[in-house]
């Protein structure tokens, strides 16, 4: 991840305000520790500072186009560069840089360029043959963006907010799947896939199909000139990326700086759930493993600063964030620049815990989509800012665009979770990747039940928090919250804590205003509350408060799971006990 910063329509064009520039680009450094790049073109700033990824010696930035009339600062990886680069063969390339692409696409193709783009990214864009510029980020919102306003007319663009927070007057978080661009006057959306309308989808379910799109969007994310490896938590998600990963590696024989052999990661409390069954898919899969702790004290010291890297008041994003970002800090130090992550399954395919109580097809595919369409405010944000605190890039392969597409298009039928035929949470995923022939990991850990990651990392951490919250929150702060608080008033004393610390940091209305609120259970969205009235009794985000799901809902399936891979009929249905099960019988089940 790069850190971009750009103030376009400046009143003040001095030498003053070029420092003031350079200064608040410099708030950014964190994301970009390699090397720093500004360009100046009359009252228009394109600030950058570089993490080296990709072409280490030449890809500095801002890039230009040949003549340089059109420049642009990214912070992203694009990774069909070289196929886009087999597209402009009269266009002359100065770097190995896969973001170069972007300034001779819009010379070529003008602003409706960006659905050609593969990767997460987002970007401005300035043409100074007649001052036009654009700013687009990418379809789910894998990285930051945000967009301000100044008093001098001035339009802001950058990868976080406190190098805008002081100088405009309003600002947003930039929405995902977006371009703006000063021709038009404003905001479009440029990415507009089928599953965007929360249509019902028919499309049966192909188990190879859907496991060849993910091995090739974990495949394409090895595109790298460092060290890199897997954060492994040992869920599902994780440890399908680092096995295909790892598979990939092995039989290509690449040496990616390490070696072929993966490095995997995983941090927690001694003993947590997550440390245990990262171990075992590492030793499976052969990986060179690294293992951190953390006690719930360090965790808390850690706090202001990961509130102040993550710009988010949200209770849940804070509980992963910390863990996340302390790893990171480890993972730096070994000389890793990039590591795949697992985030974003979960929203595509139900596999919060809270999804057991989905009523119907409709209502489980509809929250998918609202949950997809949030990520940039939630796990997507964690992901890149607790990494991109100490210089570290985050990908991830389950928010790949041509893989959202196809797992989205499935007919959620086939997502429900119905326990009596053997289908848990994600079983579409599991199923596509339990091959008897050659496993890609064990079965038990293939079955493994969804941990999130501020549970996994040892149920004594939230505990910790809320302990440590009660301690500078009294009864009566709580209880004038809506006075101190009116907007997204927290409703408990952990939730009321990380505001403090947030107000400090980022005092405007318009950075509350950039944090999500509502009521939630399990990681739901407030209108998913619904489905259980008990739950508006116990709203915590934390997985185990969804009652009667995390510790007893598969006690009939083993620790070595057997559960059944449900062999797929002609119709593209599973078959229980000789029974092929259809979509409309499923219904009734």
């Amino acid at each position: 991840m790069c850190g971009i910063l750009a103030v376009l329509g400046c009143a003040d064009v001095s030498l003053a305000k070029r420092a003031r520039i350079i200064e608040l680009s410099r708030r950014l450094r964190h994301r970009g520790p390699d090397w720093s790049g500004i360009h100046c073109f009359q009252d228009c700033y394109l600030a950058h500072q570089r993490l080296a990824i990709v072409d280490p010696t030449s890809g500095d930035q801002p890039l230009f186009n040949e003549d340089k009339t059109v420049v642009v600062t990214v912070n992203g990886e694009i990774y069909n560069h070289e196929d886009l680069r087999s597209k402009l063969k009269s266009h002359k390339f100065r770097t190995g840089s896969d973001c170069e692409v972007i300034a001779h696409l819009y010379e070529e193709y003008g602003e409706e360029f960006v659905d050609m783009l593969d990767g997460m990214f987002s970007f401005v864009l300035l043409d100074t043959r007649d001052k036009s510029f654009i700013a687009a980020r990418d379809a789910i919102g894998i990285t930051p963006l945000y967009l301000g306003w100044g008093l001098d007319g001035s339009i802001w663009f950058s990868s976080e907010m406190k190098a805008l927070s002081d100088d405009c007057e309003r600002f947003i978080s930039f929405p995902p799947g977006h371009i703006y661009s000063s021709k038009a006057g404003g905001l479009r959306r440029w990415y507009n896939p089928p599953w965007f309308s929360e249509s019902i989808p028919s499309m049966p379910y192909d188990p190879l199909a859907l496991r060849e799109a993910f091995e090739k969007a974990v495949i394409k994310r090895l595109m790298t000139d460092v060290p890199f490896g897997v954060l492994l938590s040992g869920g599902l998600d994780s440890s399908l990326v680092a096995a295909v990963a790892s598979r990939h590696l092995a039989e290509t024989k690449i040496a990616k700086q390490w070696g072929s052999q993966l490095h995997t990661f995983c941090v927690g409390l001694e003993g947590s759930p997550d440390l245990r069954a990262a171990k075992e898919v590492a030793d499976y899969l052969g990986t060179v493993h690294h293992e951190f702790h953390f006690t719930v004290q360090e965790g808390i010291d850690a706090l202001e600063e990961v509130v102040y890297h993550t710009e988010t008041y949200d209770v849940t994003t804070i509980r992963a964030s910390t863990p996340m970002f302390l790893m990171s800090r480890k993972i730096k130090s070994l000389g890793v620049k990039m590591v795949l992550s697992g985030e974003g399954s979960d929203e595509i395919f139900g596999g919060y815990l809270y999804f057991h109580k989905a009523p119907n097809k409709e209502e489980f595919h509809t929250e998918c989509c609202r949950k997809i369409k949030a990520l940039h405010l939630y796990d997507c944000l964690r992901a890149n800012k607790a990494t991109s605190a100490w210089g570290v890039e985050a990908r991830v392969p389950f928010l790949d665009k041509s893989f959202i597409n196809l797992a989205m298009d499935l007919d959620p039928e086939w997502k429900m979770i119905k326990r009596d035929i053997g289908r848990i949470e994600k079983w579409v995923l599991r199923n596509a990747f339990d091959d008897e022939q050659r496993p890609y990991l064990p079965k038990h850990i293939l079955y493994r039940q969804k941990e999130q990651f501020s549970d996994g990392v040892g149920y004594s951490w939230i505990d910790g928090l809320k302990d440590h919250a009660n301690q500078h929150v009294s009864d009566a702060m709580l209880l004038t919250a809506s006075f101190v608080y009116p907007e997204n008033t927290p409703t408990t004393k952990e939730g009321y804590y990380y505001r403090t610390i947030f107000e400090k940091f980022f005092p405007k209305n318009a950075a509350r205003s950039t944090v999500p609120g509502g009521p939630s259970i399990a990681c739901s969205t407030a209108k998913a509350v619904e489905w259980d009235a008990s739950w508006s009794k116990n709203l915590d985000p934390s997985g185990r408060a969804a009652l009667g799901v995390h510790t007893a809902a598969y006690e009939d399936v083993p620790e070595k799971s057997t559960v059944p891979a449900n062999p797929i009929s002609a119709n593209g249905f599973p078959v229980s006990g000789g029974v092929e099960i259809t979509a409309a019988s499923a219904t009734a089940v």
